[in-house]
C-alpha cells in the first residue's frame, strides 16, 4: 500500500516514500509519502489560497462540516480503531476509547463554530469615551501549522484541526512519522464532509524539513505543537511573532493523603492512569506519593492489580498493554530502571524488558529524586511510589520538577484539598481523581516546561483567533 501526500484537496505523489512498520510485529504496513521543502511550500500555498474562502464561510456551514466529520468517524470507528492498533500498537479497547473521544471533540468543535463571539465595551467608563458604541469580534488568523505526536493519532489531531476549522482557519498538518495513516484517513473524511480544497493539507515528513519550514514561513500565522520540550522550546524561539501553542512534557504526580481510604476504585484508577497505552500518555501517572499510614496496604493491592494486566497483541480484545512505539524506547526504559536500581531503587514488579519491543508494567520504590525515572518524562510503563508523613512536604516534592501539566490528590479533608489545589505548580489539579483525567472541552495545558497556551476546544479557538476592536461614534 502506498499513501500519498494530501495537498489542495488532491492526493499528490511524493518525491520520496518511507516504509512504515508495525511497532508490535515489525511487519511492513505501507509506504508513506514524506514531504520535502518544495512540497511543504505547496501545502502552505494551498492553505493560504483557501484562507479567504474559510474566513468568509458562515458559521452554520463550518458547524455542518464538523458535525458531518463526527458522523463519518462514527460510521467508521471500528475500522479506524483497528488502524490505530496497527500503526500505534495501541490496544484495541484503548483505541476504541480514543475514537469515541475524537468524535466528541469534533462535536464540541461544531458547537464552538456557532458561538464564537466578542463583547461590548463600555467606552463611556473613560472620560472622552461618551457617545460611542464599541464591541469586539474574533477573526480567524489564517494558515495554522499543526504538528502532532504518535500517542493519540486521532484525538490530538482533532484538538488542533477541530478548533482551527471551527474558527475559520486553514491548516497544514504534519502528523507523527509513526502514525501518518490516521491523519491521511482524516483528510479523506474532511473531503467527504465538504471542506473546501486547500483548507486541510496533510504532509507527513521529517521535522527538520517540514517542521522547520512551517515554523519559519511568514504565511503561517500560528503553530500548534504537541511533543518534546526540547523541540517545543526551539520552535518558540524560531517562531518570531507567530502565535504558538505548545503541549510538552510531564511527569504527573498523584498524592494519596491520610484522609482517604484505599478503595478498589482508587487502585484501578492508579493502574489505568499509570499503564494505559503503556504509559505513553502526556498525563500518565509517573510519581505516586502515599501517606505512610496507607503505604503498605496501597503497595500490596497496587502490585496485585498491575500483575493482572494482559500483555500482548494490540489487535487482541483482551490486551491491556502492548509494544512501545519503538525499540529505542524499550532500551531507554531498561537503562533508566537499571540506573535507578544502581542508586538503591527497589523493583516491586516488572523491571526487565520482555523483548526488544515490549516492556512490562513496572513499579519502583526508594527512587532518588534526581534519577531520570523520577525527574524526567518516562513516557512508558514505569511508575515510582514513595511514602510521606507531611502533605506540605509531599507538595514540595511534587513541585520539584521542571514540568507542571496536571496533578491529582485523593483526600477527604477539604482544607488539604484546597491547599494542594492552591500550591501545586501545574495547569490542572484533579481532586479525588488521577492526573490522567481529561475530557475534551476542559482547558488543558501546563506551566513550566509542560507548555504554553491551552487546548480544549473553546480555549483553542481563542488561541487561534485574533481579537478585533470596533468603535462607532454616534
Amino acid at each position: 500500500m502506498k499513501r500519498h501526500l494530501f495537498i489542495n484537496g488532491q492526493w499528490k505523489e511524493a518525491a520520496h516514500y518511507e516504509a512504515l512498520y508495525s511497532p508490535f510485529s515489525g511487519e511492513w504496513i505501507a509506504d508513506v509519502g514524506y514531504a520535502n521543502e518544495a512540497e511543504t511550500d505547496e501545502a502552505i500555498q494551498a492553505a493560504q489560497a483557501a484562507a479567504q474562502v474559510m474566513a468568509q464561510m458562515p458559521a452554520h456551514e463550518r458547524t455542518a462540516i464538523l458535525n458531518k466529520v463526527a458522523e463519518l468517524l462514527e460510521k467508521r470507528k471500528e475500522e479506524l480503531s483497528r488502524l490505530v492498533a496497527l500503526e500505534a500498537a495501541k490496544p484495541l479497547k484503548t483505541a476504541r476509547g480514543e475514537l469515541a473521544r475524537t468524535i466528541q471533540t469534533y462535536k464540541f468543535a461544531a458547537m464552538e463554530a456557532s458561538r464564537i463571539h466578542g463583547e461590548t465595551v463600555p467606552l463611556d467608563a473613560a472620560p472622552g469615551g461618551e457617545g460611542r458604541i464599541a464591541f469586539t469580534l474574533r477573526k480567524p488568523l489564517g494558515v495554522i501549522a499543526a504538528i502532532t505526536p504518535f500517542n493519540f493519532p486521532f484525538n490530538l489531531v482533532a484538538h488542533k484541526v477541530g478548533p482551527a476549522i471551527a474558527a475559520g482557519n486553514t491548516i497544514v498538518l504534519k502528523p507523527s512519522g509513526q502514525t501518518p495513516l490516521s491523519a491521511l484517513v482524516l483528510a479523506e473524511i474532511f473531503q467527504e464532509a465538504g471542506l473546501p480544497k486547500g483548507a486541510l493539507n496533510v504532509i507527513p515528513g521529517p521535522g527538520a524539513v517540514v517542521g522547520e519550514k512551517l515554523v519559519s514561513d511568514p504565511r503561517v500565522k500560528a503553530v500548534t505543537f504537541t511533543g518534546s520540550p526540547a523541540v517545543g522550546i526551539a520552535m518558540k524561539n524560531k517562531a518570531g511573532l507567530k502565535r504558538v501553542t505548545l503541549e510538552l512534557g510531564s511527569n504527573s504526580a498523584l498524592l494519596i493523603d491520610k484522609a482517604y481510604e484505599i478503595t478498589d476504585e482508587l487502585i484501578s484508577r492508579c493502574v489505568l492512569g499509570a499503564f494505559s497505552y503503556s504509559g505513553q500518555v502526556c498525563i500518565s501517572i509517573q510519581r505516586i506519593f502515599v501517606h505512610e499510614l496507607h503505604h503498605d496496604n496501597f503497595m500490596n493491592r497496587f502490585k496485585a492489580q498491575v500483575e493482572k494486566l494482559v500483555i500482548g497483541d494490540p489487535l487482541e480484545e483482551s490486551t491491556d498493554v502492548s509494544a512501545l512505539i519503538s525499540e529505542k524506547e524499550v532500551r531507554r526504559m531498561q537503562n533508566w530502571v537499571d540506573s535507578a536500581v544502581s542508586k538503591g531503587a527497589v523493583v516491586i514488579t516488572g523491571g526487565k524488558e520482555l523483548n526488544s519491543r515490549m516492556y512490562p508494567p513496572t513499579i519502583l520504590t526508594h527512587v532518588a529524586a534526581d534519577e531520570p525515572v523520577s525527574c524526567e518524562e518516562v513516557f512508558g510503563p514505569i511508575v515510582t511510589v514513595s511514602s510521606f508523613t507531611s502533605l506540605d512536604q509531599a507538595i514540595k516534592d511534587v513541585n520539584q520538577s521542571r514540568y507542571g501539566l496536571q496533578a491529582g490528590i485523593y483526600t477527604n479533608d477539604i482544607r488539604a484539598a484546597m491547599r494542594a489545589a492552591e500550591q501545586l505548580e501545574v495547569g490542572g489539579v484533579m481532586i479525588n481523581d488521577f492526573p490522567t483525567f481529561r475530557v475534551d472541552n476542559m482547558p488543558y495545558g501546563g506551566v513550566k516546561e509542560s507548555g504554553f497556551g491551552r487546548e480544549g476546544v473553546r480555549y483553542a479557538v481563542e488561541e487561534l483567533t485574533e481579537l478585533k476592536f470596533i468603535s462607532i461614534k454616534l
